[in-house]
């Protein structure tokens, strides 16, 4: 799934940054808002690829080559050998990069079963979990409510167990999981190790699939048109929505930005559509509607 930085720490100094220039909304107005619909097509389309290399390497040999390829591209970028670490910060950074690791793995592992937006839309349900945690209104019961409505729309629970595999669900739950996980870890990494947090949790991630990589795939990894692929993947899921993420959050509200990234699963419906001819009924629309919007009434009533 989903690579995204350390989400609080980024977004709080995106939002200081806009308080403090406020000109950049009338120099660029339309530009963050391009950039994150922009991220979001590339992370779709990233997975859409990604999928193609499943019966070639499967979601774990995908995955080992994404995360290591993404990592060596972060490593250049933050020019990581500069920095002089210490144990206690290198240590904050396990759950962050685990957390990373297995999110990516569980949510590959989902796509290979059921469609891109469906398992976006569970998926989703970690981070609203997170989100729900942290809130005291009362009116959040009513965005639970509804997020549960659209999960009934997504499982199978009164209709045939045949249309939709259950293992594939289960993986899109546990991803979910993972990223609420990720987003809780990805604060304490990203206030103790500042901008290279990301970088050190690709290289961790990448360690910690690398045993199921090399299991399911082996010498096939290092295939010359399956590294071009893969490092498309990369590209496309990591590199070049990371760049645009952080060119938006430093340009957006926190508010404006998490609203706008609660339509990923639906732009992951259409991308599984257009790119995978992943046909979804009208039943499983409307449960990937709920969860956004599910989402974007959680991101406004937050605090």
């Amino acid at each position: 799934m989903i690579t995204h930085q350390p989400v609080v720490e980024v977004v709080e100094a995106g939002d200081a940054m806009v308080e403090k220039t406020p000109s950049t909304w009338t120099s660029s107005k339309f530009a963050p808002l391009g950039a994150v619909g922009v991220a979001m097509l590339s992370i779709t389309i990233g997975a859409s690829i990604a999928k193609q290399l499943f019966p070639v390497i499967g979601p774990a040999g995908t995955t080992t080559l994404r995360l290591a390829l993404a990592a060596l591209i972060l490593v250049f970028v933050f020019r990581l050998w500069k920095f002089n670490f210490r144990t206690s910060a290198l240590i904050s950074a396990i759950p962050y990069g685990m957390s990373l690791g297995l999110m990516n793995l569980l949510f590959y592992m989902a796509i290979q079963r059921i469609p891109l937006g469906v398992a976006l839309a569970i998926e989703f349900t970690g981070p609203l979990t997170v989100a729900l945690a942290y809130s005291r209104r009362r009116s959040d019961l009513f965005w639970v409510a509804l997020t549960l409505l659209g999960l009934s729309f997504l499982l199978p629970l009164h209709q045939d167990y045949s249309t939709i595999d259950l293992r594939g669900v289960g993986y899109a739950f546990a991803a979910g999981i993972c990223w609420g996980i990720y987003i809780v870890s990805g604060k304490r990494a990203g206030s103790v190790l500042g901008a290279q947090a990301p970088a050190l949790g690709m290289i961790l991630a990448a360690v910690v699939v690398l045993p199921f990589g090399l299991v399911e795939a082996g010498t096939v990894l290092l295939r010359f048109d399956v590294l071009t692929l893969a490092l498309l993947v990369a590209v496309l899921s990591s590199a070049i929505p990371y760049s645009l993420e952080m060119f938006a959050l430093q340009r957006l509200p926190a508010k404006s930005f998490g609203v706008l990234t609660s339509g990923e699963p639906a732009m992951g419906a259409i991308v599984g559509m257009v790119v995978l001819g992943e046909v979804l009924s009208l039943t499983e629309m409307a449960g990937i509607a709920a969860i956004v919007i599910a989402s974007v009434g959680v991101i406004q009533s937050a605090r």
